[in-house]
Parts: structure tokens; sequence; C-alpha cells
């Protein structure tokens, strides 16, 4: 994976939490360290994000998005 971020922070998913249209992902970057994002349910279901897999909370200003291998 290849991004101009430069805040790419590796982590475990905790939970996906969908709602209607979007979903809260946990992501534990390290023990008690817990990043939360909000990203729409679709891109939940293309990025494959389950508790317990691997993924990055990738950090742009006030946004945080959501990347795997």
């Amino acid at each position: 994976m290849k991004i101009s971020a430069r805040n790419v922070i590796k982590g475990t998913v905790v939970s996906v939490d969908k709602g209607a249209t979007t979903a809260h992902v946990k992501i534990e970057i390290s023990p008690g360290q817990v990043i939360t994002a909000s990203i729409t349910n679709e891109a939940v279901d293309s990025l494959k994000l389950v508790a317990g897999g691997p993924a990055y909370a990738v950090v742009k200003a006030s946004d945080v998005m959501i990347a795997v291998d």
C-alpha cells in the first residue's frame, strides 16, 4: 500500500458497528489505545473489515480513514 498521508497507524479491528448507512470501526493501535472512525457500510464491506482483522488508521487533518493491505 502506498499513500501520501504521513499518519498511518497499524492496528487490529476491535469492533465494527453498522448503522443504517455508516459504521463505527474501532481499531486498537496498542493495548488500551483505540481509534474510532465513521465510514460507510459500503466501505466496510469493500475492505472486508471484521473484528480481529488487521487494518490501518490513516489520519489526514481531522479525518480518519481505514486501509488494509
